[in-house]
């Protein structure tokens, strides 16, 4: 008989092996962009944001994406014009690191989802099942220009399952919010916090070489799971040509194991909390061991001790601009650690959240950054540091065919700022997604408000 999977072929370990890629993906997105009209936004500082700036610049937005920018464009005879005189236009911000959803607002222990703390290794699990659509924070992160983030598991766990990639937009369902065709994340942890936790509860890892010997056993068995797939599917190739030949019987499927197998074929995006130096060369060695790739190292206080690795790897740093010292691996980072991950030699920095107050001003965290770096002699200017937030946010997401910048055809996510937005005094006035304007910041028919703060009493 036929196989009824369909297979890829991947390297790991120097052997080729198949995967199976079941044909029907569970939970499939139903977002959908909301109905726009045209619209034109004139005069603006424009940073592209893959390095470039265009001063006194339009931006024409048209069924939902970006359709041209320049100066003096023509605009369709229906189209809203907005006078961004004086006002910066971005793409819209990516937050690559967010447990929005996941550990909603208000934080109780009804609404914490993050940390599925019963296996070491929980690869099965996957963030978009526990999102909660109705987190006030999705709305406070659109006032700060979110407009697509990663959701993703804690950090409890080696391997602590998949993330999910969403645009920010109010939604019933997780599956409305679903970035369209973006590849799930798998969210791994080394150092602290596995160790804390189960060294704890008296089970493995309670050291760091627990830690490494942990992701080593799992995704061994993700490869004779692999291999157990291959084989099944050369039998079922056997058995479709010989009429008289035994049916092939398909392995058990392993959701855990699903999610590894994707991972070493490519199909998940891998981003590993890690905050150390040595961990983070440790981990690299992992992924060559396994033939997997990290898309990027995340926290990563001491990135800067090997930044000419990381961006010779082609892994992206999604770090803080100033968090250190709260834990004994967080000791050694500095303030300039984004900028020096940020090499000019194919370096990916990333300023990340973490944090449901941290994601309302991504911004303000990337221009202490510039500060930091300035203090140090290093200057960035503000198309270079927007790549930050947009461009290689993208790239880490595996959206940036369709995001992350602003150039005909990607999707058009923008935001229009007050000002320079890398200054404090910047605000976010106006925020579009897929060209639908969401968010202004001078009508409050357009500040969403979930359901679950209707009728609430907040201060001014």
């Amino acid at each position: 008989m036929e196989s009824t999977m369909r297979l890829a072929v991947v390297a790991a370990s120097s052997i080729l092996l198949a995967v199976p890629a079941f044909a029907a993906a569970p939970f499939p997105g139903t977002y959908q962009p909301i109905a726009s009209a045209p619209t034109v936004l004139r005069h603006a500082t424009v940073l592209i944001g893959n390095g470039q700036r265009l001063d006194n610049a339009d931006v024409l937005l048209r069924d939902g994406k970006v359709q041209a920018l320049g100066t003096g464009l023509q605009a369709p005879a229906d189209a809203i014009e907005i006078d961004a005189n004086g006002k910066w236009v971005t793409p819209g911000l990516i937050d690559v690191h967010s447990h929005l959803g996941v550990y909603a607002s208000p934080g109780v222990d009804a609404s914490a989802d993050g940390n599925e703390v019963t296996a070491a290794v929980t690869a099965q699990v996957w963030a978009e099942h526990a999102v909660w659509p109705q987190d006030p924070g999705f709305a406070k992160a659109l006032a700060g220009g979110i407009t697509s983030m990663q959701i993703l598991p804690g950090s409890a766990n080696l391997i602590g399952g998949r993330g999910v990639t969403l645009k920010n937009v109010p939604a019933t369902t997780m599956q409305a919010m679903k970035f369209p065709d973006a590849p799930h994340g798998l969210k791994m942890a080394c150092g602290e916090n596995p160790k804390r936790v189960y060294g704890t509860r008296m089970q493995a890892p309670m050291t760091r070489m627990g830690n490494m010997a942990g992701y080593r056993a799992a995704f061994i068995e993700a490869q004779d799971y692999i291999q157990q797939w291959a084989d099944y599917d050369k039998a079922a190739a056997k058995a479709g040509k010989d009429k008289k030949a035994e049916p092939a019987k398909a392995p058990k499927r392993d959701l855990r194991l699903e999610t590894l197998a994707g991972a070493i074929k490519g199909d998940i995006q891998v981003h590993i909390h890690c905050y150390r130096a040595d961990e983070m060369a440790n981990m690299i060695d992992l992924a060559a061991e396994f033939g997997f790739t990290i898309a990027a190292f995340h926290h990563g206080v001491e990135a800067y001790k090997l930044a000419d690795v990381l961006a010779s790897e082609h892994i992206c740093g999604a770090l803080w601009a100033d968090w250190w010292g709260f834990k004994m691996e967080a000791y050694d980072g500095i303030e300039e650690n984004i900028a020096l991950v940020d090499r000019p030699d194919g370096g990916c920095a990333i300023v990340h959240s973490d944090s449901p107050e941290g994601i309302q001003r991504l911004n303000q965290e990337a221009a202490k950054v510039i500060a930091s770096a300035d203090r140090a002699g290093i200057a960035i200017a503000p198309e270079r540091a927007i790549r930050w937030l947009t461009e290689n946010a993208a790239r880490a997401l595996g959206v940036l065919d369709r995001t992350g910048t602003l150039e005909a055809g990607k999707m058009g996510d923008v935001v229009v700022w007050s000002g320079n937005p890398f200054s404090v005094y910047a605000k976010a006035e106006k925020v579009f997604v897929d060209g639908a304007l969401l968010y202004d910041r001078d009508d409050p028919a357009r500040q969403p408000v979930s359901d679950f703060m209707l009728g609430q009493e907040v201060s001014p």
